[in-house]
């Protein structure tokens, strides 16, 4: 006879635990505690099992009714209740320990480590203000590109479109980590190729007039910060790499029976030579003698175990007057590929190779560290040379924009 509430209500402890039954194979067990759960018995294979609907009273009767015809309905269909409870369990706990906000902090844990502590920081944010509110919590496994699209797309509408691309590929990183260690099938962010606004390329801001450079020259020569931050301006000027590559110079990286400094660019990841013009050696040996006992050329202020911070040099720039839209620390670059090509006439592959960017010749192979390092040494040299003479001119109130190449 199937049980009312009221009998499940009075049903008090015993000496023993007891069970009341609702019928078809459903009954309520009722500890000597005093605790009471429902229970369905059945047969599955010809072997009896018990499978567990809940607990009183935070099951009542007519839920765990429920839950006993669906269990019904898995037995009509050849699936053991307990075995499927058992299994979607285990599906709930491989679903926590493989969401993508799991995966995103594992990946972000190895493969963030040894970056700047600035660029962890960036990373860090994105994926914690624009992935992990819509996929933090899902399956890897399970984030269609639609779904991706639509974080990417949150990101878009607050203005933010170069943040969105780069936030799809520290996504991208993630989704090819969740694969290679086998809890994602595929990365969906190829499936996005021209979903996402393209991004607006903005250029650093760079002085390219001979006549601004050498009253640039001049502020150079006339800033009053610390011999550190004025070595870096003039470092920035005459080798012209990348700004956290000129901090991060390191005493070692001198190779002084060449004269030239050997390093490997932060973006190629192949090695750079600069050739030592006698500018440069002046201003090293005169930096020696100021702070040779940190191992890096310009070392911070709070002291030498740490190099020149990123933000050294601009701010330098700024005091002198300059502003982000006017000189940037990367605008050194910009101002001397322009002027060694328009200016001073070198091939722009020997430009573009003490740029580090990569140069292949007409075979299409990478022209490898060495190549044209005499030129280039001339080159630097020439350079050098053409800076103080629009320093001297600028001086004089007389721009000189004539060719200074070589005879």
């Amino acid at each position: 006879m199937p049980l009312s509430t009221k009998q499940i209500e009075n049903a008090k402890p015993k000496e023993k635990d007891y069970k009341l039954s609702d019928g078809e194979g459903m009954f309520l067990l009722v500890k000597k505690n005093g605790s009471k759960y429902w229970r369905l018995k059945y047969r599955f294979l010809g072997k009896e099992k018990t499978f567990s609907l809940g607990v009183y009273p935070l099951v009542k009767l007519s839920t765990a009714r429920s839950e006993k015809s669906k269990a019904k309905l898995l037995l009509n269909q050849g699936i053991d209740p307990s075995a499927k409870k058992k299994a979607d369990k285990t599906q709930v706990r491989l679903n926590t320990e493989n969401n993508f906000k799991a995966i995103a902090l594992e990946w972000f844990d190895i493969h963030q480590k040894n970056k700047v502590e600035r660029h962890k920081s960036r990373v860090k944010s994105r994926m914690e203000r624009d992935l992990f509110p819509t996929l933090g919590y899902l399956p890897i496994n399970q984030i269609t590109a639609p779904v991706l699209l639509e974080a990417l797309r949150a990101i878009e509408k607050r203005g933010a479109v170069e943040s969105a691309h780069r936030t799809k590929q520290i996504a991208g990183q993630i989704f090819r980590y969740a694969i290679a260690t086998g809890r994602a099938e595929r990365d969906p962010t190829p499936d996005l190729k021209g979903a996402l606004q393209p991004p607006i390329k903005k250029h650093h801001a760079a002085l390219t007039e001979p006549r601004d450079v050498g009253h640039l020259m001049v502020a150079i020569d006339n800033f009053n910060g610390t011999i550190v931050v004025k070595t870096a301006l003039h470092l920035s000027a005459l080798f012209f790499c990348r700004p956290g590559e000129i901090r991060h110079l390191k005493w070692s990286d001198i190779n002084y029976e060449e004269n030239r400094i050997e390093l490997i660019a932060s973006k190629t990841k192949q090695q750079l030579i600069i050739p030592l013009c006698t500018q440069a050696i002046a201003l090293i040996e005169n930096l020696k003698a100021y702070n040779g006992s940190s191992p890096y050329l310009l070392p911070s202020a709070r002291g030498g175990s740490r190099c020149l911070s990123e933000n050294g040099v601009r701010v330098a720039l700024r005091s002198m007057g300059y502003d982000n839209d006017t000189m940037t620390p990367h605008g050194f670059r910009a101002m001397a590929r322009t002027l060694l090509d328009e200016i001073l006439e070198y091939r722009i592959e020997w430009i573009e190779q003490q740029l580090a960017h990569t140069v292949k010749d007409p075979n299409g192979r990478a022209y490898n560290r060495t190549k044209h390092l005499k030129q280039r040494t001339e080159m630097m040299q020439a350079w050098a040379d053409y800076l103080d003479k629009l320093r001297d001119k600028a001086l004089a109130k007389n721009v000189v924009t004539g060719n200074f190449n070589r005879a």
